[in-house]
């Protein structure tokens, strides 16, 4: 039954979306009273008016989608070094982690964002350009809540491991990297998953700097047709199908991981 909604609701989403791309690139001008008005008692939702921005919405697809892919990957690589320091022995490398932490972690995404692309002009003269302050914000974030994620998965992996490699004369940064890292990222997969989720999502802030993202592209063509529900309807069925896809991936890799542990 889940997976009929799912399909269901796809097809609503293209059904409102593409009607016109085979068109896209002719020069035929298809009329806004193309697309369906639906009409609920006295609520006439016109889809048809926020079609002429459908390429909007996809440049905004396109730039929420590139931003939440190089954070991710930034905010891994981070998240990966943070959480070796915090189990280190080494004391001013685990202090600089757990602080670093608890400011990234303790202070609002947007205010992260806005010193970013705010304060930087005006500390260094340079004036960096909203997708760059994006990704640098939601890098520098997520690091640090991957971060707390891996630490407890390298913290749950067995200390019997980590002594056997050493005693096979395994150096500690191979043990970590080839027996304890890959075991610690199979068990917290889920919670990595959930924090891609919520990039996605936090990704709609950057439209407050100005960059053209899926919710700007919601804002444009409120501003140009005074309509509020039909633009950020379509936004959160974007969201929606994105979120259900990224849940559909990780689940058939947790599902391909079990099965590759029983064989």
């Amino acid at each position: 039954m889940l997976k009929h909604k799912k399909i269901i609701l796809i097809i609503c989403f293209l059904f409102i979306f593409t009607p016109v791309a085979a068109f896209a690139d002719t020069g035929v001008v298809i009329p806004h009273d193309f697309m369906p008005n639906f009409v609920i008692g006295d609520i006439n939702l016109q889809f048809g008016r926020i079609l002429p921005y459908k390429k909007v919405f996809l440049n905004g697809l396109s730039n929420t989608l590139k931003i939440t892919a190089i954070s991710l990957i930034g905010g891994t690589v981070l998240g990966v070094l943070l959480s070796i320091a915090k189990v280190s022995n080494i004391r001013i490398l685990k202090l600089f982690a757990q602080f670093y932490t608890s400011i990234f972690r303790g202070t609002p995404l947007m205010v992260q964002l806005f010193l970013v692309y705010f304060a930087t002009p005006q500390l260094t003269g340079y004036d960096i350009p909203p997708f760059i302050a994006a990704v640098v914000s939601f890098s520098l974030n997520s690091g640090a809540y991957i971060s707390e994620i891996l630490r407890g998965g390298i913290e749950s992996i067995d200390s019997g491991q980590v002594e056997a490699s050493l005693a096979l004369g395994v150096g500690r940064r191979d043990t970590m990297f080839d027996i304890v890292i890959p075991q610690a990222l199979r068990s917290v997969l889920p919670a990595l998953v959930n924090e891609a989720i919520a990039l996605l999502k936090d990704s709609s802030l950057v439209s407050t700097i100005g960059m053209l993202d899926m919710m700007r592209a919601s804002q444009t063509a409120m501003n140009a047709t005074y309509l509020a529900f039909e633009p950020f309807l379509v936004v959160a069925v974007m969201y929606y199908i994105l979120v259900m896809f990224l849940n559909f991936v990780a689940k058939e890799l947790e599902r391909r991981l079990k099965k590759s542990d029983r064989s």
